[in-house]
């Protein structure tokens, strides 16, 4: 198991540690291991919510289908990449 050596100074509100440290204790654990634990949980959860997301088969085989077709010159995008880039 790897140690941890580096350090990680907050200020907190009384009530907060309190709080806190009463959790840690239900879980029996250090307040250090219940505030790095809980936090690379939610660190976890928020990150796969940004980069993954459920499809039902029918929309992933929908998707795969439009990303296998070739792509198509539109117009607007055609007139609009031609134009100088403002300065």
């Amino acid at each position: 198991m790897a140690v941890a050596r580096d350090r990680l100074n907050i200020r907190i509100r009384e009530d907060d540690r309190a709080l806190l440290e009463r959790a840690a204790g239900y879980r029996q654990v250090s307040l250090t291991q219940f505030l790095v634990e809980s936090g690379r949980e939610q660190a976890e959860s928020l990150l796969a919510s940004r980069t993954s997301f459920p499809v039902e088969a029918a929309s992933w085989d929908e998707l795969v289908e439009a990303m296998d077709r070739p792509a198509q010159a539109r117009p607007e995008l055609v007139d609009l990449f031609s134009r100088p880039r403002p300065e």
